[in-house]
């Protein structure tokens, strides 16, 4: 299987700091002009010893290679795998015996669908422009279309089947997460992928994205997919905006006719509950007033079947000392007294001038 990026030195295709590919012998045809301009007229022999400590240098000068702090290096002899070294300074058999290709385990990559981000760091980042559209364009459950865009974040698990399984992991990964994300958005109405549908649709691009990932041997962990902008095609994007418009309307009404309702109804509760209770309140009152009632009155029933006469004389007695305190004048008539109408007239007439 053809490697990757080989030979890429610290950094390799995602931007890393490395040493530049030098042609051996482009190298020496130019010090053997520049030999000639300072020894002219033959010197062959200076020329032979110019050149061989000019490859010596070249030699030292790529024996050595850095691996960055985020990354390992897979090394190759003759082009087949060796090893795995970790980050630090590392020495290899230079004149293309060992190659070295820097892969970045530690760091978080990214790939986007359907809009490009300037300064990418590989060209299979983002698509090109030609595919940008193309990409976020869908068909959704309902035969409806939608423009969806969004991001998948990874990282490199295992550098060697990365590098050796798959001839375009950068590449594979774009086919198997459009693919994916097209089946997911496939099994949804416009309305669920658009508005209340999309985290249920990372978490399951997401699982199934992964099992690819793990199926294929690609060496990739997936760590997240999020949805971007999802649009409806720009032909009916006015209509959209406008259902959703009112959508919106409908909400507010319904929100503002709950905010009243849990206004209103929580206050006629605590009103009805008082109302209970107060009625409860006079009702306990009447009843316990009552039977006192029933009580006094089957006692003064009991003294009264003991004694008729003594009681009805006490009753009265008692009745009188709680009416006559509240006369103005009081007359005593004896039983056979006459006139008493004379009497009364002064009476009133006293009462009058007074």
């Amino acid at each position: 299987m053809p490697m990757q990026g080989n030979d890429s030195g610290p950094g390799g295709p995602w931007g890393h700091p490395h040493k530049p590919d030098i042609d051996p012998e482009e190298w020496i045809r130019s010090g053997q002009n520049q030999l000639r301009q300072l020894l002219p007229g033959g010197g062959y022999k200076s020329i032979a010893l110019a050149l061989v400590l000019i490859l010596m240098a070249w030699t030292a000068w790529s024996a050595y290679y850095t691996v960055p702090s985020d990354s390992v290096a897979i090394v190759q002899r003759f082009g087949k795998y060796l090893k795995e070294v970790p980050p630090g300074l590392h020495f290899r058999i230079p004149l293309g015996v060992d190659s070295t290709t820097i892969v970045p385990v530690k760091r978080q990559l990214k790939q986007e669908f359907g809009f490009v981000t300037p300064d990418r760091e590989n060209s299979f980042q983002g698509p090109s422009q030609q595919t940008a559209i193309r990409e976020t364009q869908m068909v959704t459950g309902d035969l409806n279309a939608a423009l969806v865009e969004w991001v998948v974040q990874y990282r490199i698990s295992n550098p060697q089947n990365f590098l050796f399984e798959v001839r375009e992991p950068n590449e594979t990964l774009r086919y198997v997460s459009e693919s994916v994300m097209r089946e997911v958005v496939g099994d949804r109405t416009v309305d669920e992928v658009i508005t209340i549908g999309r985290q249920e649709i990372e978490s399951e691009a997401l699982t199934k994205m992964q099992s690819l990932a793990t199926k294929y041997a690609m060496g990739i962990s997936i760590d997240q997919v999020q949805l971007k902008n999802i649009n409806p095609p720009q032909p009916v994007q006015e209509s959209f905006n406008e259902v959703n418009q009112a959508q919106q309307e409908k909400e507010k009404l319904i929100n503002e006719a709950r905010r009243d309702y849990n206004k209103v109804i929580p206050l006629a509760l605590g009103e009805k509950d008082q109302r209970i209770r107060e009625a409860d309140g006079y009702r306990l009152k009447r009843v316990n007033e009552a039977e006192g009632d029933a009580a006094r009155f089957q006692a003064v029933l009991k003294e009264y079947q003991k004694a008729p006469e003594v009681t009805r004389r006490r009753l009265y007695i008692e009745t009188l000392q709680k009416i006559l305190p509240g006369l103005r004048s009081k007359v005593i008539v004896d039983e056979q007294a006459q006139n008493l109408l004379q009497l009364l007239d002064l009476n009133l007439r006293k009462e009058v001038k007074e």
